[in-house]
């Protein structure tokens, strides 16, 4: 008598399919190299970790192989691989590959290669920032590389807790984010626009067809005016320039005029 074994996928498998599709495993595989003596790569330790983040968020990462005992593994990954294989210390070894390679620089290529296989149109970039509040005591000492936690201006009108300032960029087709970065929480806007102002003056510069950035009024500043003169830019000019409050002043001058000679 045949045996037939019956195992759920549930959304997992549209989760891996998408990863499959996009060449994931593979990417991340390319970006920090692969060990032959190693039962996963660091690609499909990655892919595991976000398989399991979509679907086991209730449990903390340490836990994954419990996650995969109930998962058809082999037809989300590969022939050979167990849930064993998803063990702390491998998990933990590939998230230090990932920041040893960069974290924000891996991001920003998969989500190009990921609009590029989609035919998402990347030509128009949003750039903006938003702050998150946090509770608790947060030592940055134990960690050169951490982030700060501490008071800022407070964009959740919560001047009374700490926070951190997230960045990020998202094309105008869909929203897809290209660019995202985490800094102190004191970091202010005019620093955060400047920074990815300078690092886009390459990367723009190498582009087939001209892009354009476009953030608000902190993007136009006296020290960032070096940076977007060298790439095509929208904004909106702050009040606090002179040159525009004069601008605005004589155009309502004008325009009173205007009506004067109406009536």
């Amino acid at each position: 008598m045949e045996i037939i074994k019956v195992e759920r996928a549930d959304h997992h498998g549209i989760v891996a399919g998408v990863i499959h599709d996009l060449g994931l495993i593979k990417f991340i595989d390319s970006c920090v190299g692969v060990d032959d003596g190693e039962k996963i790569t660091t690609g499909e330790a990655i892919a595991g970790m976000i398989i399991n983040g979509l679907g086991f968020t209730d449990r903390p990462m340490t836990l994954t192989p419990q996650f995969f005992q109930n998962c058809p593994i082999e037809l989300l990954f590969r022939d050979g691989v167990v849930a064993e294989d998803f063990n702390r210390f491998k998990l933990g070894r590939a998230l230090d590959s990932v920041y040893s390679f960069g974290c924000d620089m891996m991001f920003a290529q998969l989500a190009k290669l990921a609009c590029k296989m989609e035919g998402i149109e990347t030509r128009f970039g949003h750039l903006d920032t938003t702050s998150f509040t946090l509770t608790g005591d947060y030592d940055s000492s134990s960690d050169e590389h951490a982030v700060k936690v501490t008071y800022g201006y407070s964009k959740a009108k919560r001047p009374d807790l700490k926070q951190v300032v997230h960045e990020m960029m998202v094309t105008q087709d869909g929203g897809v984010p290209l660019i995202s970065k985490t800094w102190d929480g004191n970091t202010s806007d005019n620093e955060i626009f400047t920074a990815r102002s300078k690092a886009l003056i390459e990367s723009l510069e190498k582009s087939q067809n001209p892009c354009y950035l476009i953030a608000d009024s902190k993007l136009y500043s006296e020290s960032n005016s070096a940076h977007l003169k060298e790439f095509p830019f929208i904004t909106r000019i702050p009040n606090s320039i002179n040159l525009v409050t004069d601008t605005i002043e004589k155009a309502g001058n004008v325009q009173n005029l205007l009506k004067l000679n109406l009536h």
